[in-house]
């Protein structure tokens, strides 16, 4: 089976990218909705939270306060690198079992959408990357008007992860997403009939 990363950078439209070649017939396993689902899945990543950060990021009803404890995290990247240290190795297991279910199920191709595919070494187990590539200002600026949060707080969150112009050394395609939705959907509908015949 063949394994393609796609990533890219808070901002830049990977989303949309994988939306586009799901909608195409693509097999995507999503590693944010994996992040998402292993809290429910794996009650002790909680319970490590609330010992290694305090019972302050939880209501009283005991409801993980997501996005203050999101917007903490990304201010200070040691507290940020202590919560993926708990984190990380759960989602990575739930891929790889999903990985492994697609390949027995008879999946010629998945792609792995992952913003952090190259923070966390998940590229070394890709065979293509796909990186999709913004500016640093539009970045910014997207994170900002999206997430209708300060200026200082889209920086903070664009800095915790490897630049683009960083990632752009590991792609193997590059898309280029600062242009409009059709110039987008023009360069991923060209993605996808290269990855179809690669397929074959």
């Amino acid at each position: 089976m063949i394994k393609i990363g796609l990533t890219g950078g808070i901002g830049s439209g990977k989303s949309t990218v994988s939306k586009i070649l799901n909608d195409t017939g693509f097999k995507i396993i999503d590693a944010d909705n994996i992040s998402r689902t292993v809290l429910s899945k794996y009650p002790e990543i909680l319970e490590k939270v609330k010992i290694e950060f305090g019972s302050g990021f939880f209501d009283w009803r005991g409801e993980f306060r997501r996005k203050e404890f999101g917007s903490h995290i990304f201010r200070f990247p040691k507290q940020r690198k202590k919560y993926e240290d708990i984190i990380i190795p759960y989602i990575k297991r739930e891929i790889f079992e999903a990985i492994d279910k697609e390949e027995k199920n008879g999946e010629k191709m998945i792609i792995l959408d992952a913003p952090t595919l190259i923070e966390h070494n998940l590229h070394l187990e890709m065979d293509h990357i796909i990186i999709v590539w913004v500016d640093n200002t539009t970045q910014i600026m997207r994170v900002k008007n999206r997430d209708m949060i300060s200026r200082d707080e889209a920086i903070n969150r664009v800095n915790a992860q490897i630049p683009l112009d960083k990632k752009r050394e590991y792609a193997t395609i590059i898309i280029d997403n600062n242009g409009d939705i059709l110039k987008t959907k023009k360069q991923v509908n060209g993605v996808a009939e290269f990855l179809k015949v690669i397929c074959k």
